[in-house]
């Protein structure tokens, strides 16, 4: 369940009415690419996925989909299209706690080491025994003991309204989603390294994962806020989530080390006790665990990078929807009996089919 605060940032995003577009291998594009059937899927399957998203999401913008590192399928709804940065919303949250790994790797600090030790002249005078017992863990894992989200855009100082904010619960015990824990740990990453979020991941993922110049939203005081504000094309999405995906492994150089990548996308946390919600089956450092052993940062409006591991395989979805969990139902519905074993005899009729609908088909809404 998402908090008040990011249903106000939702009414910051207009709804549009796109027509659909299909480029194969936009000049940018770094990954390889596949028939799907080579790779061991269905083509009428990816076909039956975008028809099926294309009338019931409102609205998608684009949809790629990688096995073994290739990409087999890939869209855009125009006005959205390969070259062009979607904002993540949410999904920014997943590469800030990628930042304090490369930084806990680097020496920089730990993630056990207290909040408050970070940012002494914003400390309250008399900081409550949980406030000063907050953890980096604590930030990454969304259980820093706040019960409510402090809107950290009433004060210019974000750093000492989160510090100020109550703490009712005792750091680690108690799950919210958090968006301000999240811009806390930017400024973390800031403060120990003398870098923004931004500039410190620029030489050490987006120049590795060929993420060309990528923009991030700062704060006032120009800290990459960290909880939203990245923007990003979509095959930019989909490197990431290949990079998790082969834990942090990038053309045979580890980018992000491979203990941080398992216990990011572990299960740090419960989250809640429907086993039937994709929101309820635990949370990492930043990434949400879901149903069918699979693992997901997402946004606001419909934004999902999906790590399949049985199937070695990602999903990278932009979209505009107010219902995210019927978008991220479509993966499991539609996508996930589409996966087999072995390679599948080519099928060239459902190919060019697929390649027609994504040339050719307009949305409904």
């Amino acid at each position: 369940m998402r908090s008040s605060y990011n249903l106000f940032l939702f009414t910051l995003l207009l709804l549009t009415t796109p027509t659909f577009v299909y480029a194969q291998a936009p000049p940018h594009a770094t990954l390889p690419r596949a028939t799907p059937e080579s790779q061991g899927v269905s083509s009428s399957a990816i076909v039956d996925f975008i028809l099926t998203a294309d009338q019931t999401v409102d609205s998608m913008h684009s949809f790629m989909l990688l096995r073994n590192g290739k990409v087999l399928a890939e869209a855009w709804w125009a006005p959205e299209s390969p070259d062009k940065p979607h904002i993540l919303w949410s999904l920014s949250k997943s590469f800030t706690s990628t930042a304090v790994g490369l930084a806990v790797a680097d020496g920089k600090f730990s993630i056990d080491d207290r909040v408050v030790s970070f940012f002494p002249e914003q400390v309250p005078n008399d900081p409550s025994q949980n406030l000063a017992a907050m953890r980096v863990r604590d930030l990454l894992t969304m259980t820093a003991g706040h019960q409510t989200e402090v809107n950290l855009r009433r004060s210019n100082d974000w750093i000492a309204g989160f510090l100020n904010h109550q703490v009712p619960h005792k750091p680690g015990t108690h799950f919210q989603y958090n968006t301000p824990a999240t811009f806390m740990q930017s400024a973390i990453v800031q403060k120990a390294t003398g870098q923004t979020v931004r500039d410190y991941l620029e030489s050490r993922l987006f120049q590795p994962l060929g993420i060309e110049t990528p923009t991030w939203d700062e704060s006032p005081s120009g800290i990459s806020i960290g909880g939203y504000g990245l923007y990003l094309r979509t095959e930019d999405i989909a490197k990431f989530g290949q990079l998790f995906l082969q834990e942090g492994m990038w053309q045979g150089k580890q980018i992000v080390p491979s203990d941080w990548v398992k216990m990011a996308t572990s299960k740090q946390v419960s989250n809640g006790t429907n086993a039937n919600s994709d929101w309820n089956q635990g949370y990492g450092f930043q990434f949400w665990r879901c149903r069918h052993n699979a693992v997901r940062g997402d946004g606001m409006a419909g934004q999902f990078c999906i790590l399949l591991p049985d199937q070695d395989a990602v999903v990278v979805m932009t979209a505009n929807t107010r219902n995210m969990g019927a978008e991220l139902n479509l993966v499991w519905d539609k996508l996930l009996p589409a996966f087999h074993d072995e390679p599948l005899p080519e099928n060239a009729a459902d190919q060019t089919k697929l390649k027609a609908i994504t040339a050719d088909l307009k949305a409904s809404r």
